[in-house]
């Protein structure tokens, strides 16, 4: 019989683990406060063509530039871009990549398989030397690291239900950077989840802005700005994007009771808070 943690259990075991003197390294062998599945092969290529797919750019990416947003656990985005001839720059918050490269010798064998032309990593042993074998480039400052790419450079940005992660009070700096590094012909292509962390429901709607968005909170691994569906497209839209969107995914009805939510919430349509994921083509506005 399996063991169902409520949300609140949830969080407060989260709020006590993350406090304990174990680096990221033990959380990832524990398979605990995980960033994403990118360091499984075959979900990272499926992820990676999915974006692709979406941004028009299936088999057209040689001598192309592509940021990912949030990779997480892993670099295999620098891998499989490197197949298709692109160079490719991986953005996060911090160092999350497993150090253990034997995935990414897996993940080309797979490459191999599918015919596709992958650079010889049979001689790297680090990160470091898989990123430069690539092409590639790894940076972990988040909207610092956006802020150093050179305007109008990329072609192709795409993320993994990592927007909801940003902070709420960078997340229009962060989406205002985007525009300005993406050619004016160039594509981002994201998948929103904006269910909770804590079970994917909106029991993080519960919480009041004040305490949701206090420090302690936020750096507690089950952290998401709360940005509603409609409210983010406005963003999109004032940051100089229109967006196409080509999926929504809906709740029939709330999952938490609207007489549970902070008062912040209780006055956004019922159809809008009823937006579990979607996903998004942004382009500049000509």
């Amino acid at each position: 019989m399996t063991l169902q943690i409520p949300w609140w259990g949830k969080l407060a075991a989260k709020i006590i683990l993350v406090r304990l003197p174990l680096g990221y390294a033990v959380w990832q062998r524990l398979g605990l406060f995980r960033h994403g599945q990118m360091d499984t092969s075959q979900y990272a290529i499926r992820v990676f063509n999915y974006h692709a797919e979406k941004a028009g750019l299936t088999n057209q990416l040689h001598g192309k530039t592509v940021v990912e947003l949030g990779p997480g656990d892993s670099i295999a985005s620098a891998i499989i871009a490197a197949t298709h001839g692109a160079h490719s720059i991986l953005v996060d918050t911090d160092t999350f990549v497993r150090s253990d490269i034997s995935s990414y010798h897996e993940l080309a064998h797979v490459l191999t398989k599918q015919g596709l032309h992958v650079p010889d990593l049979s001689t790297c042993t680090t990160i470091d030397e898989l990123l430069a074998c690539c092409g590639a480039q790894y940076m972990t400052k988040g909207l610092a690291s956006l802020a150093q790419i050179t305007s109008e450079s990329v072609d192709m940005i795409f993320s993994q239900a990592v927007l909801e992660h940003i902070r709420k009070r960078e997340f229009r700096a962060m989406m205002t950077e985007c525009n300005r590094i993406l050619r004016r012909n160039g594509c981002c292509s994201h998948q929103v989840d904006l269910r909770d962390h804590l079970g994917g429901a909106l029991n993080n709607l519960r919480f009041s802005d004040r305490v949701w968005e206090s420090q302690f909170f936020a750096s507690s691994g089950f952290y998401t700005n709360r940005i509603r569906y409609s409210h983010m497209l406005d963003i999109f839209n004032e940051a100089g994007f229109k967006a196409e969107v080509s999926g929504v995914y809906r709740w029939d009805a709330l999952p938490t009771p609207i007489g549970k939510l902070s008062n912040e919430f209780k006055n956004f349509a019922v159809d809008d808070l009823c937006v579990s994921m979607f996903d998004v083509i942004l382009r500049r506005k000509r």
